[in-house]
């Protein structure tokens, strides 16, 4: 009957995160965010009218942070905890290695995967939104859900309000970005601003609630498209803006065809405990207990 194969699923990365920390030896899992009710602001201007921001959780590149580029380990020293800012009409070196993205299955050489900026400024061009937000806004990953909805989504409407926007595109990478822009989205919402949160975890994003979400069965890290292939980073970001124009009402999830590849390889070694040896998380435990200090003392700097 031509059926897909069993492992043609969504990552259940909430589980997957779950396990994996266990394992590691933290007995206190994250309890994920989760609402019942979902605010939902319809369009109030076409979108060929509209003001559109697009919403980050990359961090600007610092050479003095260790590495970051290709193929880079997690490194908590890039990690950003306030809200920042960028002109859109320029471009920006903006990167992912200071969450926890796929790192086996990508190598995050091609910043059009997670930072769709030049592809927005396309879509302005091209008459496809009526006008680029003056500024792009990067958003904190932050495990906190209390801090996101109490620091960085007040600060989020304001700049939003400053600068005259009709409508937001979030692009999600980690599982907590997913979280965070996911919280953002519904707090924009309600202040009546509409959103489409781009990403790759389904879980999560349905799990909190949100307005629109534009799923890729990518790999974490890659929620505007596939690296290094530009026709499917314009389809995806095409496919978001449409969504986010068409979208009848609350919790509407739009799936994009791209298929990453042949192969669900990527599906079964993320975050998967059957998949490492004892030894192994014995030291990763070791290592994600330095990169917390690491992080904890960023945030006591603040």
């Amino acid at each position: 009957m031509n059926f897909a194969s069993d492992d043609d699923v969504p990552t259940r990365y909430m589980q997957r995160t779950r396990d994996w920390y266990l394992a590691l030896g933290y007995d206190n899992p994250y309890r994920w965010a989760h609402y019942a009710d979902v605010p939902f602001q319809p369009m109030i201007k076409p979108i060929e009218k509209a003001t559109v921001a697009l919403i980050t959780t990359a961090s600007p590149y610092d050479p003095e942070k260790g590495d970051q580029g290709i193929g880079a380990p997690y490194n908590a020293a890039a990690k950003f905890y306030q809200i920042y800012t960028g002109a859109s009409c320029e471009d920006h070196d903006v990167r992912i290695t200071h969450v926890a993205i796929d790192r086996k299955h990508t190598t995050m050489e091609d910043s059009g995967t997670w930072f769709p900026l030049p592809a927005l400024r396309q879509a302005q061009a091209d008459g496809r939104i009526g006008k680029l937000a003056n500024r792009f806004y990067g958003l904190p990953t932050n495990r906190s859900q209390r801090h996101t909805l109490e620091v960085d989504c007040p600060e989020l409407i304001r700049l939003c309000r400053e600068d005259g926007v009709d409508a937001v595109v979030f692009v999600a990478n980690c599982p907590v970005c997913h979280q965070t822009c996911s919280l953002a989205a519904r707090y924009l919402e309600s202040a009546g601003i509409s959103t489409i949160v781009m990403g790759c975890a389904k879980d999560i994003v349905e799990h909190v609630g949100v307005p629109r979400f534009l799923f890729s069965d990518f790999p974490l890290g890659n929620a505007a498209g596939k690296p290094n292939d530009p026709k499917s980073q314009y389809f995806t970001l095409d496919l978001a803006l449409k969504t986010l124009a068409s979208a009848p009402g609350s919790r509407t999830t739009v799936q994009s065809s791209l298929k990453w590849s042949d192969s669900y390889a990527w599906k079964r070694d993320y975050s998967n405990v059957q998949c490492v040896s004892p030894e192994e998380l014995a030291r990763l435990r070791e290592k994600n207990d330095q990169e917390k200090e690491i992080a904890k003392k960023l945030r006591e700097a603040l």
